[in-house]
């Protein structure tokens, strides 16, 4: 998932588009933490 996240945020010119791909990436790091929580 990740990567296509930075796929998609090198891909946009769009400073909006820019701005969603971080709080993507903010997301993706959320999830990952709760994972290691879990485990």
């Amino acid at each position: 998932m990740g990567r296509e996240i930075n796929t998609l945020g090198s891909k946009s010119n769009h400073a909006e588009m820019q701005k969603i791909v971080v709080q993507m990436k903010d997301e993706l790091e959320q999830i990952k933490e709760q994972v290691l929580n879990i485990m």
